[in-house]
């Protein structure tokens, strides 16, 4: 039960499903075998992480100033756009020094345009949810890591799916640092979850995914989505950690599939990790891991 490792468990559940993001699962099969992709030598992580680190860093400077987080997690991604080829900010934190995070990994669309014209719009994308599991360690109190992780997503995405789902997950990575079980933290995120307005496409699919049992990738598709939006990405990569017996075999079930294999792979790694800790991680994955050494001096800061 570590912030530590729902950060680590994140990265590389991002990283192992970054190389098959946009392909189906008959081209993953195809190049990787029947089994898909079950390990790599190399693990470089997507926006995904690069974003999470900005909102811990974000919630860092936050607590440290007494000032507003969601102002001050916003400012830390007008630092993340910046590394990203946008304009020039205000240097603060050290993550903007740090040139390995100014690779492009394929940012998304709808991140770098809501950061960059500070336009409203209707998106659900899962930009908002992957990027929300340091908002657990916020506060104790669960209305209030809901709500801040749902209004830090709503810097970008303003469809309810896109930001609600990042409220869910928040809340259960909260539940399961201070001990809960997987199913007790759902259900408390739930709970949360439906005293929001427009909560009901979101409530669907989570109940749907706590519901099914194991799925083939097929199945996955058309279940519960690609993982595109806030919703899928959400109930795939819970659905991945409530079915399998252990970290690898989740991670795996969590990025082999058509769709957003990173975004899924992340959050299902931030919920194990945030349950389980460091330890059940294979260290054959973290040695070869992209940032972390970053990612644990953000982590034992908080």
């Amino acid at each position: 039960m570590s912030l530590l490792g729902s950060l680590l468990g994140g990265a590389v559940g991002d990283a192992l499903g970054a190389p098959i993001e946009f392909s189906s699962i008959d081209v993953i099969r195809r190049l990787h075998g029947p089994e898909g992709v079950v390990d790599l030598p190399q693990l470089e992580i997507t926006d995904d992480t690069q974003m999470t680190l900005f909102t811990l860093e974000g919630l860092l400077l936050a607590r440290e100033r007494g000032t507003d987080p969601v102002a001050t997690v916003h400012a830390a991604y007008l630092r993340w756009l910046h590394t990203q080829g946008g304009p020039v900010v205000a240097s603060d934190g050290r993550l903007m020094a740090d040139q390995r995070l100014h690779s492009r990994r394929a940012p998304g669309h709808t991140c770098i345009t809501a950061l960059r014209h500070n336009e409203k719009n209707n998106s659900k994308g899962c930009g908002g949810v992957m990027r929300a599991a340091p908002v657990a360690v916020w506060s104790r109190d669960t209305r209030e890591v809901f709500g801040l992780a749902a209004e830090t997503a709503r810097l970008t995405h303003h469809h309810p799916s896109g930001y609600l789902s990042a409220g869910v997950l928040a809340v259960i990575v909260q539940a399961l640092l201070g001990g809960s079980d997987l199913p007790s933290a759902v259900a408390l995120a739930r709970a949360e979850l439906v005293r929001w307005d427009g909560h009901e496409e979101q409530t669907s699919l989570l109940d749907k995914a706590v519901a099914l049992g194991p799925l083939t990738p097929e199945e996955i598709e058309s279940e519960l989505g690609g993982g595109w939006v806030g919703e899928e990405a959400l109930a795939i990569g819970l659905h991945a950690a409530l079915v399998s017996p252990d970290f690898t075999s989740a991670l795996r079930v969590a990025v082999n599939h058509s769709g957003d294999s990173d975004s899924t792979g992340s959050i299902c790694g931030n919920i194990l990790g945030a349950r389980d800790g460091v330890t059940v991680i294979p260290e054959s994955w973290l040695s070869v891991l992209e940032l972390r050494d970053e990612i644990e001096r953000l982590a034992l800061s908080w």
